[in-house]
């Protein structure tokens, strides 16, 4: 499977495509940072990196995307920029009509450092091991964009397949109106616990 992993920022939006699944050896297809001066207006900044990511997908082909979660920062500017540039990347891949999972940034650091807690070394240096690198892809944003891949080939496969089957199975009939939840007229309804 071949995942395009999207660290979204309005500053450096990372960009990376792992190809692989779990147990099997990962493969670096692309990586880059979309780089966005402050002073270029808001149009153009998401314009450059709904280009970067269209670009991506075209070249590399994945079969699905992951996007990092926005959470709640102090920072309500970069909050909005953030979560700007992760619908972007939302866009492109309904676009193309490829699934996106979302990912947090602790779910990400557990499943490749085996720790939510990491920090952005420890992040990095896993990559780098993971995707059997010389160099670690630098800055920050494309070990994290390449660790959002590998994640969601860890855990958004198996993620994936539950709610497959979880969609498969037979749901319970919810009554719409209190009529239809009424028991039928002679048939005994048991209120509480045992007695």
């Amino acid at each position: 499977m071949r995942v395009l992993g999207v660290d979204p920022g309005l500053t450096r939006c990372g960009i990376g495509v792992v190809d692989g699944a779990p147990g099997r050896r990962l493969t670096l297809i692309h990586v880059d940072v979309v780089r966005t001066p402050a002073e270029l207006d808001l149009s153009q900044r998401l314009l450059a990196i709904e280009q970067a990511i269209e670009a991506a997908i075209e070249t590399t082909a994945p079969d699905c995307m992951a996007v990092e979660r926005v959470f709640s920062q102090h920072n309500l500017r970069t909050v909005m920029g953030t979560a700007q540039a992760g619908a972007i990347a939302l866009v492109a891949a309904a676009r193309r009509g490829i699934p996106v999972t979302l990912h947090t940034p602790s779910e990400v650091k557990a499943s490749v450092t085996g720790h939510g807690r990491a920090d952005k070394d420890q992040v990095a240096t896993m990559v780098t091991r993971l995707l059997g690198l010389t160099h670690t892809p630098r800055p920050a944003d494309a070990t994290d964009a390449l660790a959002l891949a590998i994640c969601h080939l860890w855990r958004g496969e198996i993620s994936t397949r539950l709610a497959d089957a979880a969609a498969a199975s037979p749901r319970p009939r919810i009554p719409r109106t209190a009529a239809q939840a009424r028991p039928a007229p002679g048939r005994r309804v048991a209120v509480g616990g045992p007695r």
